[in-house]
């Protein structure tokens, strides 16, 4: 199978606030060297366009010697922090902008839906619009109108069909530029995180129809989405980009464990202040920390049949009496694995005024292997709201392991369902 987009050593560079290089002479000299083929001088001087540090150079690096190859019929999700290079990266490859170095080989015609409004005229109707935007594609009029009905009726807005797109709200807007996109015969679909701004019908919509180009129709996606569920369910393949560098690619599922990762490795264990989700006033009692035991410094890898011993640190600041804690795990797409009540399992969590710790240990759950977070609540009443509470933290990673209890293999599910009951009825 050859390659649909093929990137080479690709960089892009750009000039903190102003336009061009800031003197004509710079420009000049950025001009002299393309003509003569040398390599462009505001390269030597770029730094790594890390948004949350100030630098030395006015002069950074969205994108820096990017190297990818993406199969023909191929899913591939882009992922990484906001300021990592994804929407530069697929402006490039959609010829929105040009790269400052590299090379850039594509084959077959791209169809892309970078933002809200990207290749429509606001003063042209959504009908006109469909026309104009096959016709950039290349298409023949016969070619668009024969798509037309199915486009209008996918986007939802035949109502609106006639009626200048400036007047759409953004969903709609959105709505009508995705079924164009997609249903326009290009070989290679580019859709950045624009589908947040639908509602969830339409979403799902979307990836439905997504997986039908890439599966059925044998066409390339490529799928740049903080939603990590979304990527998992619908990419086989992932890049991760780092600070405007590729920092990992392959399989969707190793792709995203280590963009959750990034930022914890070899770092001492963040803060609960930073995933607290209640601020309660009035609270009795404050979760303080939250950790493995004897792993008090990393996120730790775990064998799951050492029933995993998770321990909180609280401070309790008025007397309490039979209150209950939850701890709800997710794994690294951020889905809801399952929660455990202290009251369910027979526990009332009574104290007085100090510091104590609470222990908590999994005992016949097994995960599969991969990245975990949990969040915590302590309440009087599971009607009522918690006193205290953190979301999303991270906390620990279960390894591969060949073991006959646990299963190896991600695509097995989350969650291995053990102890069941299995009887053959006779007929």
């Amino acid at each position: 199978m050859s390659a649909a987009i093929q990137v080479e050593k690709l960089s892009k560079i750009y000039r903190l606030g102003e336009i061009g290089t800031g003197t004509l002479s710079h420009d000049l000299q950025r001009w002299w060297a393309g003509v003569r083929g040398k390599e462009d001088p505001f390269l030597k001087i770029g730094e790594t366009n890390r948004r949350d540090s100030k630098g030395h150079s006015q002069v950074v690096y969205s994108l820096r010697d990017i190297n990818f190859s993406i199969e023909e019929g191929t899913t591939v999700g882009i992922i990484g922090r906001n300021g990592a290079g994804k929407s530069t990266l697929l402006k490039i490859l959609s010829r929105v902008t040009a790269p400052t170095s590299g090379i850039v080989k594509i084959k077959g015609r791209i169809a892309s839906l970078l933002e809200v409004g990207t290749g429509f005229h606001p003063e042209f109707t959504g009908r006109e619009n469909i026309f104009l935007n096959g016709a950039i594609l290349g298409m023949r009029k016969k070619e668009i109108s024969r798509k037309l009905e199915e486009i209008v009726h996918f986007s939802g807005v035949e109502r609106y069909i006639d009626t200048p797109v400036k007047r759409y709200s953004s969903g709609m807007y959105v709505r009508l530029a995705f079924a164009v996109a997609a249903h326009l015969e290009s070989e290679i679909l580019i859709v950045d995180e624009v589908l947040a701004v639908g509602d969830a019908e339409f979403q799902k919509k979307c990836l439905g129809r997504m997986g039908e180009v890439s599966k059925g129709e044998g066409r390339t996606v490529l799928f740049v989405s903080h939603n990590m569920s979304a990527v998992s369910q619908l990419c086989q393949n992932g890049i991760l980009l780092s600070n405007g560098q590729v920092e990992l690619t392959g399989n969707a599922a190793s792709v995203i464990q280590q963009y959750f990762k990034t930022g914890y490795d070899n770092d001492l264990r963040p803060s609960v202040d930073n995933y607290r989700s209640y601020n309660n006033a009035n609270s009795p009692v404050k979760l303080t920390d939250v950790f493995i035991k004897g792993f008090e410094t990393v996120i730790p890898k775990l064998d799951m049949n050492q029933h995993p011993e998770i321990r909180m640190k609280l401070e309790v600041l008025e007397q309490i009496k039979n209150a209950n804690v939850s701890v709800t795990f997710y794994n690294a797409e951020g889905v809801k694995v399952g929660v455990a009540f202290s009251w369910d399992d027979g526990f009332f969590l009574s104290a007085v005024p100090g510091l104590q710790e609470l222990r908590f240990r999994l005992m016949n759950t097994i995960l599969s292997p991969g990245l975990y977070t949990v969040s915590i609540g302590i309440n009087q009443s599971t009607h009522t709201t918690s006193w205290d509470g953190i979301h999303h933290y991270p906390l620990f990673e279960i390894e591969n392991q060949d073991n006959v209890k646990t299963f190896t293999h991600r695509s097995w599910g989350t969650v291995h369902l053990n102890d069941n009951h299995w009887e053959l009825l006779q007929s």
